[in-house]
């Protein structure tokens, strides 16, 4: 996988930038930190060299910020590929401005997980570095929760963060499981935050929704202990199966740092579900979850179904769950890369030539992210501006599709994608809850 290296090959050529039709209402001020000079590196040990392909010296700096060790490695890369072909499709350029990319790494060496002291670490980095008009990133919910706030108050206005992975509903809208007063106190000054994925009150109204159509009448649900994103997708799942008349049989904790669960998986058999939801990540001692759960009540397939979110939608969760993970379903926020058509459908194509084989599911929103950030740029080259153009962003044809960032910072396209596992994960059926069942999913 090109996973360092400037991409300078002729790649994604059939996808011009302003063939995603990106268009902004703009009706802020523009003063603020511009960059319009040769870029200057992020000081930072996590973050690689800047990489540029166009011409000229590059006058601005995008950078990315994901977890690039552990298990979620070949899913950042394959973003950060994604990212790269956007750029190389604009030849570089956001209308007369030459745009630059720098990778950074928001996890821990020790544990493969993101951590909150790097990614505040990192987000004073880019803060300081007036080269830097936008962030394309978090993946975790937890580590823009740390940033937002910092690059909220960044010299310049702010700088504007898109996320193309973050599914916590409290980043833009409030509920009662937001309890340190989300989202009013991530932004002291002004919203600097959009994400292009659906929220968790849409991935847990969908997930109760197929367990509804598939007759799922009893189910179990555990989630990662330490995690505040993980309860957040349990509760959203209750709150919508409770409307559909879904029972949660059980609701529990699992220990990341436990060596089995077979104990735990006993308890849930006791409860005599026929299916067990996990929400939490598959970097949360997640194959061991699925082994053990396996070897309890047994195969997926199996009078037990197996269901979660989309922390374990990627193939590691298959490659390191090997046979257990088989027939398990998981969801993922907005379309999966097979089901996207138009410039989505390229720039999968693309993709999968570049890393040799199956297209990881957020590498298309990490570009759909890098398209909206260079939109942004390209009317504006301050920090302020970039905010502003980036919250009145519409897109009509882009890579995922025809959408708005509406004034939460939430796209206005919800639909969720469930996928079973096989060999690779493969989609099954593309559901687009109600407001009402996504208002019950909110609620927990």
């Amino acid at each position: 996988m090109a996973g360092a290296a400037i991409l300078a090959a002729p790649l994604l050529r059939r996808l011009p930038i302003v063939g995603l039709t990106v268009l902004l209402l703009l009706g802020g001020a523009t003063r603020g930190w511009s960059a319009d000079r040769t870029v200057t590196p992020v000081n930072s040990s996590d973050c690689g060299a800047v990489q540029y392909a166009g011409s000229g010296q590059a006058q601005a700096l995008i950078v990315s910020d994901l977890p690039l060790q552990g298990a979620s490695r070949q899913r950042s890369l394959q973003m950060n590929d994604a990212i790269r072909l956007v750029l190389s499709a604009s030849k570089w350029r956001a209308a007369g401005r030459s745009v630059a990319f720098q990778a950074c790494d928001d996890s821990d060496a020790a544990t493969g997980l993101w951590s909150k002291a790097i990614c505040q670490a990192n987000a004073d980095a880019y803060a300081a570095d007036p080269s830097v008009l936008g962030v394309i990133g978090t993946y975790n919910s937890g580590c823009a929760e740390a940033m937002i706030p910092i690059l909220g108050g960044a010299p310049g206005g702010g700088v504007a963060i898109v996320s193309p992975g973050n599914t916590l509903i409290c980043l833009t809208q409030s509920s009662p499981s937001c309890t340190g007063g989300e989202p009013a106190s991530l932004y002291p000054k002004q919203r600097n935050y959009a994400r292009v994925v659906p929220n968790d009150a849409y991935q847990g109204a969908g997930l109760a929704s197929f367990a509804h159509s598939r007759k799922l009448k009893r189910v179990y649900v555990l989630y990662a202990g330490a995690d505040a994103t993980s309860l957040g997708q349990a509760r959203t799942f209750r709150g919508a199966a409770r409307k559909l008349a879904v029972k949660v049989v059980g609701f529990s904790e699992w220990d990341a740092k436990a060596s089995s669960y077979s104990r735990l998986m006993r308890k849930v058999k006791r409860a005599s579900p026929d299916a067990v939801l996990l929400a939490g990540l598959t970097e949360e001692n997640g194959a061991e979850l699925i082994k053990d759960k396996v070897a309890v009540l047994g195969a997926n397939a199996g009078k037990v179904k197996l269901l979660a979110p989309d922390g374990f939608a990627q193939q590691s969760t298959i490659d390191l769950a090997g046979p257990a993970a088989k027939g398990m379903f998981a969801s993922v926020p907005g379309r999966v890369p097979q089901n996207l058509t138009g410039p989505g459908k390229t720039l999968v194509s693309e993709l999968r030539k570049e890393v040799g084989g199956p297209v990881e599911l957020y590498a298309p929103y990490a570009g759909q992210a890098a398209s909206v950030l260079l939109g942004a740029i390209a009317r504006s080259g301050t920090r302020a501006g970039v905010i502003t153009a980036v919250t009145a962003t519409k897109v009509k044809d882009g890579i995922t599709g025809s959408f708005s960032i509406l004034p939460s910072g939430d796209p206005s396209l919800g639909p969720i994608t469930v996928s079973v596992a096989r060999k690779t994960f493969v989609p099954l059926s593309e559901i687009h809850p109600g407001q009402a069942l996504v208002k019950a999913a909110r609620q927990g």
